[in-house]
């Protein structure tokens, strides 16, 4: 999977640079969750989907993976700029409650406190 990382104060971003989140590259991105909490031991991960057009229930649940782990190493993971179709994709899975996502880069960042 191609993605960006970059240290923003305490806030790791991670800037997904692919159009498809699907079944051909949700394993790479839970692997490099993983990493980031596990072997790195960020606490504040945010998510940019900026380039993410298409999402499917694989990369739903790399998303969801990303913040079980987050959340069991008591972190904080968000996502920011979802399109339209991935963000009606969490409503639609009923997830809006667990994975909290932003329009604006900005805001997220704030919203780690």
């Amino acid at each position: 999977m191609n993605c960006l990382e970059e240290k923003i104060g305490s806030v790791q971003v991670v800037r997904v640079q692919e159009a498809r989140l699907d079944h051909t590259n949700a394993s790479a991105l839970k692997t490099a969750i993983l990493r980031l909490v596990e072997k790195e031991g960020e606490q504040h991960i945010l998510i940019d989907l900026k380039a993410v057009e298409y999402a499917d229930s694989s990369g739903l649940g790399a998303l969801l993976f990303g913040q079980r782990q987050v959340k069991a190493h008591s972190g904080i993971m968000k996502l920011v700029h979802p399109s339209a179709k991935v963000d009606t994709l969490i409503k639609i899975a009923k997830l809006e409650g667990i994975l909290e996502t932003f329009g604006n880069e900005e805001e997220a960042l704030k919203s780690f406190g």
